[in-house]
């Protein structure tokens, strides 16, 4: 996690300086950009994270390693694909989640199939795809993509 703040603010560095140097006012336009963009999705990561933690002292971890764990098998692997599509929201909603759920106990297989879930079964974006791309292409596209986050998930127990 320090590697990646690391670059990303070397990238933010480089990126302002640049901007800078162009001499056009754009590095104050990006700064008003970023704070914005702050604003918009703080509250959204401040009620994640609120939720992350409360699942890790509300729900008892027994029943996230019997539902979840390495021991529930496919059954864990499909309720973590199904679970996964029904997370709202980007990945900085959908990853706090899930990593509560793994840290609690949950399998590789399962966390797995989760976050393929989430990237590939989305209700959410489904809404938006159906709305603004069309039922046909949704329907070919979730039909192409549907067995997907199980194998992942049943690969991952496989192999790791």
């Amino acid at each position: 996690m320090i590697a990646a703040l690391i670059i990303l603010i070397i990238l933010a560095a480089a990126a302002s300086a640049y901007a800078y140097k162009k001499g056009d006012g754009s590095h104050v336009r990006g700064f008003k950009i970023a704070g914005n963009t702050f604003i918009n999705i703080a509250p959204l990561l401040f009620i994640a994270f609120i939720l992350a933690g409360f699942m890790q002292v509300v729900i008892p971890p027994e029943l996230i390693k019997s539902w979840l764990g390495e021991e529930a098998g496919l059954k864990g692997i499909f309720i973590g694909s199904i679970g996964g599509a029904l997370i709202p929201g980007g990945p900085y909603i959908a990853f706090p989640i899930i990593a509560t759920i793994y840290k609690a106990g949950a399998g590789l297989g399962t966390a797995v199939a989760c976050v393929t879930g989430w990237a590939l079964w989305g209700v959410i974006t489904t809404m938006f795809e159906l709305a603004i791309i069309g039922h046909r292409f949704t329907l070919l596209r979730l039909g192409l993509v549907l067995i997907f986050p199980p194998i992942a998930g049943i690969l991952a127990n496989m192999f790791f």
